[in-house]
């Protein structure tokens, strides 16, 4: 988060919590860039291929849990929410946290971008310098737009310094400390 972001955030972190907190659960909110957000619910496409990606990570590190709806402490100095579709992590990692976690110990998230108009904002742009920001090491980002799979890792200065993209159908590696290879030809299945 830039300084000028913080100084003229919508709210405090600790209001942002509060309100979190008491929302309905239909509704998912997230706090990010100092703006509140509002992330659409889920389709049955989106639910899928959050599946397929659990699959995947239980066969081949079935020693770390794919925790999906996990909210983290993301952005510079902890100061956003982040409402990820999914987190890797080691089994009982998540075991004393509340509904906020430190982004410490977390291997990957992951979204999958939805179809409402806030997603190029929140998902290929706040997302990853949010996620590089609070030190996660890889981003996994699945774009049902255009029909790709992003790996965004080695965050430096609050960015991540690669980002190689794939279409779907491609074997994608999944640098560590992940160490995962995913074959994404089932995504086809999922392509506008």
């Amino acid at each position: 988060m830039t300084p000028s972001t913080a100084e003229h955030a919508q709210m405090s972190v600790e209001d942002f919590e509060q309100i979190a907190h008491h929302a309905p659960e239909t509704v998912r909110l997230e706090f990010i860039n100092g703006r509140l957000e509002v992330k659409a619910m889920p389709d049955g496409a989106h639910g899928e291929m959050l599946m397929w990606l659990i699959r995947q990570c239980m066969q081949q590190r079935p020693e770390l849990n794919l925790m999906p709806e996990r909210g983290v402490k993301a952005e510079a100095y902890r100061k956003g929410r982040a409402r990820t579709d999914a987190v890797l992590a080691p089994l009982g990692h998540f075991t004393a946290h509340h509904e906020w976690s430190d982004t410490d110990g977390i291997l990957m998230a992951v979204e999958i971008t939805s179809s409402d108009a806030d997603t190029n904002q929140r998902d290929r742009i706040d997302k990853p310098i949010g996620y590089a920001a609070a030190g996660i090491p890889v981003y996994l980002l699945i774009d049902r737009d255009d029909d790709t799979v992003t790996v965004f890792s080695d965050p430096k200065g609050g960015a991540y310094q690669q980002r190689p993209s794939y279409p779907f159908g491609e074997a994608v590696e999944l640098p560590a400390p992940v160490g995962i290879t995913l074959d994404t030809e089932e995504l086809k299945q999922f392509a506008g």
